[in-house]
């Protein structure tokens, strides 16, 4: 914790800052703001460097921003909710944003409110002349090819000016 401490400390100045331990994780808090956001960036990152000696560190769960005492509280809950979350359904990546995560609750606990959401989410495609048929199916190929546009176009047999227009599309519909 103090070698954390010392590293944000080198980097930013002494701020409103607050690293502590809490049930053998190592925990920062922040103020809310740019500058804090870039603070919580930095130790999210220096949790992963090689240097930092924390290699170990399989995770590292950054809550929503919420005023107040009670704030720290529900932001430090998210966190854990989120690394809860990941572990259950075996999520990659070392980072995990609650922001990022929020859908997943829904989608995991209440059938009907998947359906709504997708009916919300994607509902706004099936009014496109030709149907929602080509944009899914765009969708569906975007995914799998790791969202490389150049693959993607080369699996659906389409150009890439093609490709950028339909994707163009669906972001304009589904907001």
């Amino acid at each position: 914790m103090r070698r954390a401490e010392r590293e944000l400390i080198a980097r930013f100045g002494e701020h409103d800052v607050l690293l502590s331990t809490k049930d053998g994780r190592l925990v920062c808090i922040a103020a809310g703001g740019e500058r804090e956001r870039a603070i919580l960036d930095a130790f999210v990152s220096w949790m992963h460097d090689s240097g930092s000696g924390y290699v170990g560190a399989r995770r590292v769960a950054v809550g929503l921003e919420h005023p107040g005492a009670g704030g720290v509280v529900s932001s430090y809950e998210e966190a854990l909710g989120a690394l809860e979350l990941a572990d259950r359904l075996e999520l990659p990546g070392p980072v995990l944003r609650s922001a990022e995560l929020l859908v997943f609750p829904v989608l995991v606990c209440d059938r009907a409110a998947m359906a709504d959401l997708v009916r919300t989410v994607l509902g706004p495609l099936t009014r496109t002349r030709g149907g929602a048929g080509p944009l899914l199916e765009t969708l569906t190929a975007w995914a799998a090819a790791g969202y490389v546009n150049a693959e993607v176009a080369r699996r659906l047999n389409i150009g890439v000016r093609t490709l950028s227009y339909r994707l163009e599309r669906i972001k304009v519909l589904t907001g």
